[in-house]
């Protein structure tokens, strides 16, 4: 007996003192976790969609590095820096948009970068995906919830102006999830039906101002294609022809790993970036996938957890609207990869070779572990 509470005493011990470790640090254990077992996984899957070419795996390490290094800074912050910050940054975020339009570096026909003495390129788009839904969630969460009618409105101008400079650059997929970004934190303030079903007919009612007033040719032609990629194989079908190709011959458990045909053969375009998961399709197969997927819904929990048990309406709006803004990710970019949504250009979230956008994803991870680990209990 004396034994058994020894030890009982000694596991609370170390089990308090651990816990106490990520206490200090600001981290989530259970989300550090998982986003290790991602990206690990991801290098790995990355290494064969580069055509084994470790120079692309190491300058993809080399960006996750600064990324776990900006989300370990993030978590570390209180939420109430990021409160107070909101606006000035929304200010800075917009001059950086503005600038790109009018100094930006252009590449493949689009112009979305800056390039300022003594720093990397950069995209500030990518920048709003996380500034965007703390402006909103700043200003909505300074009132009563749910919000007023007018409120509402000026929650979504706030989200419409910086998407309507995004489009400019033109960067479709982008300006996308800039808006999803903030309108999930306009939905989550708690508007009615009526409000939604109104913003959804009026959606409906626009979409055909858009084709013919505001989409360029290439983005219709995306959209023609999904419709029927057979018309035009050797063109504007062929990345899609090619994916499903490579995702229906992995079959259950592939063909293994560096042993995929579609992409080795140079069949499969940007098989390290945007198209990557149809690599992992044809060389893990089915199962591949599922695990995959369960590693992304595992994420996903843990962040909407941390939205709900958020001390404040700021917190829960920001955790939730990012959580959701990391499903949209998953979403259209195995959606458009499948054939099911219109090719946008969104990469596969920390598996596809990218800087900015893995930067920005690992901040917008360290501003939930500083949600989460920065609570105060309340005491009557």
């Amino acid at each position: 007996m004396a034994g058994g509470r020894l030890w009982s005493s000694q596991g609370t011990s170390d089990l308090g003192r651990a816990r106490s470790i990520w206490s200090v640090l600001h981290l989530d254990p259970v989300l550090l976790g998982l986003l290790l077992l991602l990206i690990s996984g991801g290098l790995f899957v990355l290494f064969s969609g580069a055509d084994r070419n470790i120079d692309v795996v190491k300058a993809q390490g080399v960006r996750l590095g600064v990324g776990f290094i900006v989300m370990f800074v993030f978590a570390q912050l209180d939420p109430a820096v990021f409160r107070r910050w909101a606006p000035w940054l929304y200010a800075l975020g917009l001059v950086g948009l503005v600038a790109v339009l009018l100094v930006g570096v252009g590449a493949k026909g689009a112009q979305r970068w800056l390039a300022l003495p003594g720093l990397p390129r950069f995209q500030p788009s990518e920048f709003m995906k996380l500034v965007v839904p703390m402006m909103a969630a700043w200003y909505l969460s300074r009132y009563y919830l749910p919000p007023s009618f007018g409120r509402v409105m000026a929650g979504l101008v706030i989200v419409l102006l910086p998407m309507f400079l995004i489009i400019q650059q033109p960067d479709l997929g982008t300006s996308l999830l800039v808006g999803m970004a903030g309108i999930f934190v306009v939905f989550f303030a708690g508007i009615s039906w009526k409000l939604i079903t109104a913003f959804l007919a009026m959606v409906s009612v626009s979409a055909p101002l858009m084709w013919f007033f505001v989409m360029r040719e290439y983005q219709k032609q995306r959209v023609l294609t999904l419709l029927d990629p057979q018309s035009d194989p050797l063109g504007a079908g062929w990345n899609i022809i090619q994916s499903k190709t490579a995702i229906g011959s992995g079959g259950m458990d592939g063909k293994g790993w560096l042993q995929g045909t579609q992409s080795h053969l140079e069949f499969l375009p940007e098989s390290h970036t945007d198209f990557i998961v149809a690599v992992l399709a044809e060389e893990f197969g089915f199962i591949g996938m599922v695990l995959l997927l369960a590693v992304y819904f595992l994420i996903i929990l843990r962040c909407l957890y941390i939205a709900v048990t958020a001390q404040d309406s700021f917190c829960r709006l920001v955790a939730g609207a990012l959580t959701m803004t990391f499903f949209i990710y998953v979403f259209v970019n195995i959606g458009m990869v499948s054939g099911l949504l219109p090719v946008v250009g969104v990469p596969l979230p920390l598996i596809s070779y990218g800087g900015t956008s893995s930067v920005t994803l690992m901040a917008a991870f360290g501003v939930l572990m500083s949600i989460h680990t920065h609570r105060r209990m309340i005491t009557a």
